[in-house]
């Protein structure tokens, strides 16, 4: 190491070398950062949308969830209108059938 010392001028023209050098490659290097950045979200979204879901978290997450529950006397009272009326069973009996017609 002989000169060790370090100008202004020296290092400008290092600067103004190596933009000339990639003024030549700079398309080049535009697409390669560009195809970079969509390849790696192409990876993210391909990872995210195929989640790797194991029993043990579904087991814990069904046990979580309340079950619905009924009155007992609602309940019967829906069975006694549901035997009783014409137009309350055949609505019971088409829900059962097509459940999303209306």
């Amino acid at each position: 190491m002989k000169n060790s010392t370090i100008d202004l001028q020296s290092i400008k023209r290092v600067v103004i070398a190596s933009f000339s050098m990639l003024k030549k490659w700079a398309a080049v290097l535009i697409f390669l950062i560009f195809t970079g950045i969509y390849g790696y979200i192409v990876v993210q979204i391909n990872t995210l949308s195929n989640p790797v879901i194991d029993d043990e978290a579904v087991a814990t997450e069904a046990k979580t969830v309340p079950t619905p529950k009924i009155d007992q006397d609602a309940a019967t009272k829906l069975e006694s209108l549901k035997d009783n009326s014409v137009n309350v069973k055949t609505l019971f009996e088409q829900g059962r059938k097509n459940p999303f017609e209306e």
